[in-house]
């Protein structure tokens, strides 16, 4: 009998591992897809970089994505300890999950940066860098977005903060991109092409994207992986754009974001070992609006929050319209671990997805509305990048 259960957990374990196996080659592919589809130009400019840039750059990569593995797998066993869990809702027995993992990427991420400044600024390889005022602005940035996130995670999601304290708390997060974005006054949008202004933009308009972005980003959320496979759809964009305009140091920071994410997903993908909490959509929310804005990326960062979009919009719906109170992405579990829509209507993206797939398949699971959120958000992202770019 022993021997028989210990060959059906090693059997389920392998089962685990091969899906997050597949998981990470899937993403890793796509990172490579968006090397191969730069222009050739782009791609040569980026190999005929000092080479010491390219050790450096491989180096704070490997050290990201080694960090976060290490990090996040002390932090599930400090969680569990400190009882800092939260219960898996979208699972028939909702079992208790370590939360807040996100904290150790948007930490990860701003070590990562440091290392890359201190290298940089005393010239201990390549040449001094041009936009290390950036990378403080955007750590800095960084920090606040998680640290005002834990602080929900800890307070809870049903005691935490409301919706309103969570926007006037973000909005100290604009204050380093305001401050950089002084002189700025001119945003290229989709379809409209270039508008000048003035100081509407650095005093109006990136205090409304980096809000707007941290607490969109945080609304798309709740089930094992999205959260991370999300990010990592938008940030391949970013690097991939930043090599086509030829800023390399936003394609960088948007490989750190990358490295990070990939390995949290290891932990984050259904059945999560962790989860993400809002210091993590905080963070990445934040850092997507800030990469936007410097690289002059706004236009193709709006047309990939369409789903974030579509989510503010069925929240809205919710809460003015039919007056539903605060309700909640997850699904009703069944015995099975399949899902069911938990509302007459729908009020999430979701509840779209799980929508769309009850209409191919009879029985929708938790990994089924991820991949297809995950791939509806690659559409966008090809799409945009042949329309926008």
């Amino acid at each position: 009998m022993q021997f028989k259960q210990a060959k059906k957990t090693l059997t389920n374990d392998a089962g685990t591992e091969g899906r997050k196996l597949v998981v990470l080659t899937f993403f890793t592919l796509s990172l490579v897809t968006t090397f191969l589809n730069a222009s050739l130009a782009g791609f040569f400019d980026f190999l005929f970089i000092d080479f010491d840039e390219l050790i450096l750059a491989g180096l704070v990569l490997l050290f990201s994505f080694g960090l976060t593995v290490f990090l996040t797998k002390k932090w599930i066993r400090s969680a569990n300890a400190a009882q800092l869990v939260g219960k898996d809702m979208n699972k028939p027995d909702y079992p208790s999950i370590p939360r807040s993992g996100g904290l150790v990427v948007a930490i990860v991420i701003c070590f990562a940066l440091l290392i890359y400044i201190f290298l940089k600024t005393f010239s201990l390889v390549g040449s001094p860098s041009l936009h290390v005022v950036e990378a403080f602005a955007i750590s800095a940035t960084v920090l606040l977005a998680g640290f005002i996130g834990f602080i929900d995670d800890v307070l809870g999601w049903k005691e935490g903060l409301s919706q309103l304290q969570k926007v006037l708390l973000t909005i100290p997060i604009a204050l380093p991109l305001t401050v950089l974005n002084v002189n700025q006054t001119v945003i290229v949008l989709p379809f409209l092409g270039t508008m000048d202004l003035g100081l509407l933009y650095p005093l109006l308009i990136v205090p409304l994207g980096v809000i707007g972005s941290t607490n969109g980003f945080n609304l798309l959320a709740g089930y094992n992986g999205l959260e991370s496979g999300m990010g990592l759809v938008i940030f391949a964009v970013f690097s991939f754009t930043g090599l086509l305009v030829g800023k390399l140091w936003i394609t960088f920071i948007a490989f750190i974001v990358y490295a990070c994410l990939l390995a949290f997903l290891a932990f984050n993908w259904y059945p999560a070992k962790v989860f993400p909490g809002n210091s993590f959509t905080y963070a990445i929310g934040a850092l997507i609006a800030t990469l936007a804005i410097l690289g002059n990326m706004e236009r193709i960062a709006l047309w990939l929050f369409i789903p974030y979009f579509l989510e503010i919009l069925l929240y809205l719906r919710a809460r003015v319209v039919d007056r539903m109170g605060d309700v909640q992405a997850f699904a009703k579990p069944n015995k099975d671990g399949s899902l069911e829509l938990p509302y007459k209507h729908i009020y999430d993206t979701t509840h779209i997805a799980i929508w769309v797939l009850k209409r191919v398949k009879e029985k929708v699971y938790e990994r089924d509305v991820v991949l297809f959120l995950i791939a509806v958000e690659a559409l966008f992202a090809v799409s945009g990048v042949i329309l926008l770019l």
